[in-house]
Order: structure tokens, then C-alpha cells, then sequence
């Protein structure tokens, strides 16, 4: 009895969730999985052609998603919502998406050519991309209608197995080369992942995928959800609504053709399981650094070569980064501590105006933690591509022969004592 008594609590918890914030034209309906899973749906109703189904990310359901949905059902576009993971009552993470059976997906497509002869359109954002995109290859494979799916839609979606660690190759899910669907991307430009369009587009475009993409420019990941947006991630948020609009209508020039399940070469890697951990680690790759040539804020051009014989971190980071801006006082800190000793902290800014990291540099020093060491500026990302960044911050520890010894992707106090051991460690290396 308290089994199911839990079980019934928690099934009505989801369903508030959906519904939270929500007008009141939003109602619920509940679809059974393959597998005898109950999903609720929460469905913004609206008398026009198109139907969003809208999947959360990572980070969960969010309360604005709720207004958005109510948005479009007032400009003409159904919208249902439903949450996989909760349903499943699996935790919220990363890798509770990548074990969301594919056939959940495809039982939300079934579900709505049962109920709707409205062209589909599938919502997610950042890692929700992986269970669409393998529930749509599992849907193609069991359909007859597959014209009837007009696209998916994905704001700032996360393509790759894992962040690798610094030095390590970045390895693509086996999925991303084995969809055909039409994709429409909406990529943020102040994001690691748009700096890897060049490996995620051409493989989309490998397994068929008629792919568009919309650069957002000033704004984030997760810029319509973000606790410290700005003025102009919430701006664009309020616009997100005629976004998604266009987006169906470019969807939409595609003729409707059926699409089937496309070859896949390898199975899904296994998920991982907990967060990694993040410190200053040995380097596990190439030791001889990238080239890096770039010039400071005074236009005086710098090279790794300058600092022949010392102890080097290079540091890439921006403004717009909450963990980067957070190391910034330990590494300053750091860089007082070791003032005396062969030793010198670069950071490298990505792709910034240099006006806006002049002003981001003089908030600092108005809040007694400015920043001494040269700042170099990587204008057009192409250092942030040779030396294989997929993280902000990451940072690389060179030693006085000029190897890369330590790196980390991710924050962390630089001048914490197991840090500091590391550093004096190379600092008291003889050739």
C-alpha cells in the first residue's frame, strides 16, 4: 500500500510541475510507454497546423518554458510537454537523459499521430538532443508516416559523448551520424559548443540531415532559464516564442518526404554515472604546446616564446563566464604568492571585443581584485581551436622545458595548497 501510495505522490508531483505556472487552457493527458511507463503531457491546445512537442534538457522543466508554450498556443502552435526522465524516476542529470530508453520518444510521436493530424515538431535543448534523436531513428523504423515529423528543433544542443579532459580527442555520439531528420540549430555565440560547429555539422549532415542553423549573438547557454541572465539573454527570451515560430517555417520549405531510420555504425558508449571530477590533473596529451601568437590589450604582440624557461599558466577564459570569473582572484592571488619566482599567468580572452574586456577588467579593479597579469586576446577563436578547448575555463600548466605538465577544464582555487604544491613542484625542476 505505501508503495503505491509513493508511487501516486509522485505521479501527481509531476503533473503539478507540468502544469506550474501555467494558464489555465493548460491540461494533462497521460500516454503509456512500450514498456507500460505512464508519461503525463501537458498541453497548451491551439486551433493552428503545427504541434510542438517540447522535451526539457539536463536541467529539467522550467517554470518560463510554461509561458513560452502559452505563447505559442496564442499565435496558433499546439504545444505539449512532456518530461521523460521524471516519469522513468530518474535523477536530474546528464546522464539520466542518455539512458532514457529511445522507444519514450517514439511513443510521444505515436501518440500524437493517434491524436492530431498536425504537422510534428519536436522542442529539446542542450543534452535533451541525444533521446530525440535516437527516438526518432527508433520511431522511423517503426512508422509508415515518418513525413509527418516536419523537424526538431534544438537550442544549444550538446552532441558529444562527454567534455573531454584537456589533451583528450572529443568523441561524437554515435547518433548525430545516424539522424536524417531536418534540424534546425539555435546556437548561442558565447558558448564552448559554437566554437565546434565545424565537427557537429558535418556530421549531421553525413547521415542525411537537412540542417539549419541561427547564431544567436550576445547570449549564453540556457539564455531563456538562466538565474543571472542579462538584459539581453531576457530579451531574447521574450522573443524565443517568434524564434521557434521561424524556425518551424524554414522546417517547413522542406518537401515532406518519408525518411527512414538511417545506419547506425556503433553502439551508444555506456553513460556515465556522477559527475567528473574536476583538478589540476597530468596531462594526458600531445606535451609540446600549440602555437600561441597573440597580442595583449596594448596591441604589443606576445608569444609562449617570451616566456621561454618559466613556469607558465595559460589560462582561456571571458567575461561572460560565471566560472572563470570566479577563478579570476585566486589565480591573481596565485600570481602575487609566486611574484618573486620564475613563474607567469597568460590569460587568453575568446574572442571578446577589447573594449568590453577593458571595462570587465576596470569593474575588477573597482572591487580591489584586479587582475595584473597580460591578458591576450584570441579575436577570432582560432587559438581556443588549435589548443582544443571544449570548456570555460580551461587552463594548461607548461613547465620550464616547455611541456604541458597540468590542465584542468573547469574553476578551481589556484592558490588552494594542492594547487600550489603542483606549481612549486615545476618551479623547482632542473633541466
Amino acid at each position: 500500500m505505501y508503495g503505491e501510495v509513493g508511487v501516486f505522490l509522485k505521479r501527481a508531483c509531476c503533473i503539478l510541475a507540468l502544469l506550474a505556472g501555467s494558464v489555465a487552457s493548460a491540461a494533462v493527458e497521460t500516454l503509456t510507454t512500450a514498456d507500460g511507463v505512464e508519461m503525463a503531457i501537458a498541453t497548451h491546445p491551439a486551433a493552428g497546423g503545427r504541434l510542438f512537442i517540447w522535451l526539457p534538457s539536463e536541467a529539467g522543466p522550467q517554470a518560463n518554458a510554461v509561458a513560452i508554450a502559452d505563447k505559442l498556443a496564442q499565435a496558433g502552435v499546439e504545444v505539449w510537454r512532456a518530461d521523460p526522465v521524471d516519469a522513468r524516476f530518474l535523477p536530474l542529470a546528464a546522464s539520466s537523459l542518455d539512458q532514457l530508453p529511445a522507444a519514450d520518444v517514439s511513443s510521444l510521436l505515436d501518440y500524437a499521430l493517434k491524436h492530431t493530424r498536425k504537422r510534428l515538431f519536436i522542442v529539446t535543448s542542450g543534452r535533451g538532443v541525444i533521446p530525440v534523436l535516437r527516438g526518432v531513428r527508433h520511431w522511423q523504423q517503426t512508422t509508415q508516416d515518418s513525413a509527418r515529423l516536419a523537424g526538431v528543433i534544438l537550442m544549444s544542443p550538446k552532441f558529444f559523448v562527454e567534455t573531454p579532459d584537456p589533451g583528450a580527442e572529443a568523441v561524437l555520439m554515435p547518433i548525430v551520424s545516424a539522424s536524417n531528420v531536418p534540424l534546425y540549430l539555435f546556437q548561442p555565440d558565447q558558448s564552448p559548443w559554437y566554437w565546434k560547429l565545424d565537427l557537429t555539422l558535418p556530421a549531421l549532415e553525413r547521415g542525411g540531415s537537412d540542417v539549419f542553423v541561427r547564431l544567436l549573438r550576445g547570449v549564453r547557454d540556457r539564455f531563456y532559464f538562466r538565474p543571472d541572465a542579462t538584459p539581453a539573454e531576457d530579451a531574447l527570451r521574450d522573443q524565443l516564442p517568434r524564434l521557434l515560430t521561424n524556425a518551424a517555417d524554414a522546417l517547413e520549405t522542406l518537401p515532406p518526404k518519408r525518411r527512414d531510420a538511417a545506419p547506425l555504425q556503433q553502439p551508444a558508449p555506456p553513460a556515465r554515472i556522477g559527475k567528473k571530477v574536476r583538478e589540476l590533473s597530468p596531462y594526458q596529451g600531445e606535451p609540446v604546446p600549440p602555437s600561441l601568437e597573440l597580442e595583449d590589450l596594448a596591441g604589443r604582440k606576445k608569444t609562449l616564446a617570451d616566456y621561454a624557461g618559466r613556469v607558465v599558466l595559460v589560462n582561456f577564459w571571458a567575461s561572460w563566464c560565471p566560472p572563470c570569473v570566479h577563478e579570476l582572484p585566486s589565480m591573481e592571488r596565485l600570481a602575487t604568492r609566486l611574484g618573486g619566482e620564475s613563474f607567469v599567468i597568460l590569460g587568453v580572452n575568446m574572442a571578446e571585443r577589447p573594449e568590453a574586456v577593458r571595462a570587465f577588467l576596470d569593474t575588477l579593479h573597482d572591487t580591489n581584485t584586479a587582475v595584473s597579469f597580460p591578458i591576450l586576446l584570441d579575436r577570432d577563436g582560432a587559438a581556443l581551436k588549435r589548443w582544443q578547448v571544449f570548456a570555460f575555463p580551461t587552463s594548461f600548466v607548461i613547465d620550464k622545458q616547455g611541456r604541458i605538465r597540468y590542465a584542468l577544464f573547469g574553476a578551481t582555487e589556484w592558490d588552494d595548497a594542492s594547487v600550489l604544491a603542483k606549481i612549486r613542484g615545476l618551479l623547482q625542476e632542473t633541466e
